[in-house]
């Protein structure tokens, strides 16, 4: 895989959950837990399911920093 994104992690799909037209995919990056919302049709196209490797790839416009008070 070739990708210009940057922020990709690379875990294993804990799990999958179909809705109507959307799914939630889990992923676990070395203990973190990132879910992705796409489409159905997506995760039957990329044949997504638990217990595969995937990447999660994350593209952001903006970085926000917060504190605890």
């Amino acid at each position: 895989m070739k990708i210009s994104a940057r922020n990709r992690l690379k875990g294993k799909i804990v799990e999958v959950v179909l809705g109507a037209t959307t799914a939630h995919v889990r992923i676990d990056i070395g203990g973190q837990v990132i879910t992705a919302s796409i489409t159905n049709d997506a995760v039957n196209e990329l044949g997504l399911a638990a217990g595969h490797e995937a990447y999660a790839v994350i593209k952001a416009s903006d970085v926000m920093v917060a504190i605890d008070d």
